[in-house]
């Protein structure tokens, strides 16, 4: 996959994109990712891409010709016409299944508005679709373009170990992920479940299914309501009735004396 993040500020884009996962997968050619600059398509002198809004009001607006340029530009170069998203608060908000739509995409081209936004000509004219990351507003649409890049970067062939890695993460298949735990089997008082130390891998599997719609139902209703609950699942559920892990044993408890007849150490 490629995708290309048109901004203001490509310096910040490539710092970011250039790190962990995501910045491996670059450096290992399993994603492609380039950051343009818009300016770098303004016939002004300075390189001004913005102007005053018709009708007046506070701040500016980033003009239409200099974003038209700049995206037409890249299907020339890649000799292919990409999926030109723009990043707005009034885009629809993505959601892992829209991450994972975009995944199989070949080519996205994400656009970075800023100021008061962009000429709205440019949106009509090519802009495949509006998407946001939530329900508040940014200074620019580049933090929301990098969200979305190593969203979707992430679910690509090859980026990740195995697609075991994504597909049982929050939100994949409509549920929350279950409770993650690792070394040491206590700590601070608290212990592990203990079904996640049996080995029996059939349990483990079921005690995990039970943890997420568990978890979705109390955190996110309104996930829940979507669930379609099967037979297993009811099954698994009485199975694994709620309850806290118990806390494991404190050194301390577990060298005090006890009274004969109250302590484990004697029992028959």
């Amino acid at each position: 996959m490629r995708i290309e993040i048109a901004t203001l500020f490509p310096e910040m884009c490539e710092r970011v994109a250039d790190e962990s996962i995501i910045g491996r997968a670059r450096r290992a050619g399993k994603l492609e990712i380039a950051c343009i600059n818009i300016r770098d398509y303004s016939d002004d002198r300075f390189h001004r891409v913005d102007d005053t809004p018709y009708g007046g009001g506070m701040g500016m607006v980033i003009e239409a010709e200099p974003l038209a340029r700049c995206c037409e530009d890249a299907a020339r170069r890649n000799q292919k016409k990409p999926h030109i998203i723009y990043l707005s608060p009034k885009g629809r908000v993505f959601t892992q299944q829209k991450a994972i739509e975009l995944s199989r995409k070949e080519y996205l081209l994400l656009v970075c508005g800023h100021y008061e936004g962009v000429d709205e000509r440019f949106i009509e004219e090519l802009v495949d679709e509006e998407l946001s990351i939530g329900d508040y507003v940014l200074t620019g649409g580049e933090l929301a373009a990098l969200v979305v890049t190593d969203a979707v970067g992430r679910l690509c062939e090859g980026v990740l170990s195995d697609a075991e890695c994504y597909t049982e993460e929050s939100h994949y298949n409509g549920l929350l992920e279950y409770p993650q735990y690792t070394r040491p089997p206590e700590w601070r008082g608290r212990g592990v479940p203990e079904v996640l130390l049996s080995g029996h891998h059939a349990n483990i599997a079921g005690w995990r299914r039970v943890q997420s719609l568990r978890i979705t139902e109390r955190r996110r209703p309104d996930l829940y309501e979507r669930v379609e609950l099967t037979r297993q699942d009811r099954k698994l559920l009485e199975k694994f009735p709620e309850e806290s892990p118990p806390p494991a044993e404190s050194e301390q408890e577990k060298n005090a004396v006890r009274e004969p007849g109250k302590g484990r150490e004697d029992a028959p």
